[in-house]
């Protein structure tokens, strides 16, 4: 888990830089020069402090935060591990290579995952190869509807309204999913990161730029830009709050819920009955827990009538956390 930097050591400049570059990321064949000239300052001096940033755990990448199921499959998950095995199953968990979040959470369902595909059948087989290695059922809950799923909030900028991504309008094609296996890890911290990328990949920097560009308009990358792990800046209270909502009010009260500042994500998924009885999950991020938790009342009265149950899952420890993996699809294409 990251590391919280101290607020001294978070200037302003770094401030304006984490604020407005975790989207609209320029465009252009040298992005930092760009960034630099919007702040006022220098390339290296951009380049200098995202890659201190990345060092020490504050910003995963710079890059395409992927919309589930544009460009593979995807699924959230979790098994109730025995709290004296907890660190050997999560790093069992950790083992699959569909693996990329794994968080443990406040809950008898304590280890919660996201596993990424190529397809349905690929995520399938991951979640079949946990269980057997694990001895643990595996809960999977897939996505059913998104409603705000971003978590390229401000930090410092104070409380405002949500900035919700455009609706998907298609998806990734195989040459698209072999360019965002090839930044996966994020751009190189370079003066021109997208002809670094290019390069490998055997094409034209205005071809990277171009279907990084077509893919942000047609929905498949959510958000491209710096992704920053929200701990290391302070917010340190982050919760997965749970909703049990009645089925023909769901998207009432999500759309409630997405006008909420408090709220980074929103979004159904099934019931499990008896296993698990919520089909609506938010992620609230706060600097504290009483500021946490009173986001998630006031959610509850959003909720009003249609609100049958609900819990608060608080996250205590990051196993895993990175981008979707598109590499082996990538390959596969090619």
């Amino acid at each position: 888990m990251a590391v919280v930097l101290p607020p001294a050591s978070v200037d302003a400049l770094t401030r304006t830089l984490v604020d407005h570059f975790q989207r609209d990321f320029p465009l252009v064949s040298r992005p930092f020069a760009e960034i630099g000239l919007q702040l006022g300052t220098g390339e290296e001096e951009v380049i200098g402090r995202l890659s201190a940033l990345s060092d020490r755990g504050a910003v995963s990448r710079v890059g395409a935060v992927v919309r589930p199921h544009t460009a593979g499959a995807s699924t959230l998950a979790a098994v109730s591990a025995p709290q004296e095995r907890i660190e050997a199953v999560a790093a069992i968990i950790n083992g699959f290579a569909g693996v990329n979040h794994n968080y443990e959470r406040e809950h008898a369902w304590n280890l919660w995952f996201v596993v990424t595909g190529r397809d349905m059948g690929d995520v399938q087989a991951t979640l079949d190869g946990i269980a057997a290695a694990t001895g643990l059922e595996v809960l999977n809950l897939p996505l059913e509807r998104s409603y705000h799923i971003d978590l390229g909030f401000a930090l410092f900028g104070g409380a405002g309204p949500q900035r919700r991504s455009a609706p998907a309008t298609g998806t990734a094609d195989a040459q698209d999913r072999r360019l965002l296996g090839a930044i996966e890890q994020g751009l190189a911290l370079v003066s021109q990161p997208f002809a670094e990328a290019a390069g490998r990949l055997g094409i034209s920097e205005a071809e990277v730029i171009g279907r990084i560009d077509a893919m942000i308009q047609k929905g498949v990358i959510s958000r491209f830009g710096i992704v920053v792990r929200h701990r290391a800046f302070g917010y340190t209270a982050n919760a997965m709050a749970v909703w049990d909502i009645a089925d023909a009010e769901v998207d009432a009260v999500a759309e409630r819920f997405c006008a909420e500042a408090g709220v980074t994500l929103c979004y159904r998924r099934p019931r499990r009955l008896p296993h698990w009885r919520y089909n609506l999950f938010t992620m609230v991020h706060g600097t504290s827990r009483p500021a946490a938790e009173a986001t998630v009342t006031h959610l509850a009265a959003l909720a009003g009538t249609a609100l049958a149950g609900r819990a608060t899952l608080f996250s205590t420890r990051c196993f895993k956390q990175r981008g979707a993996v598109f590499s082996r699809a990538g390959e596969d294409a090619a």
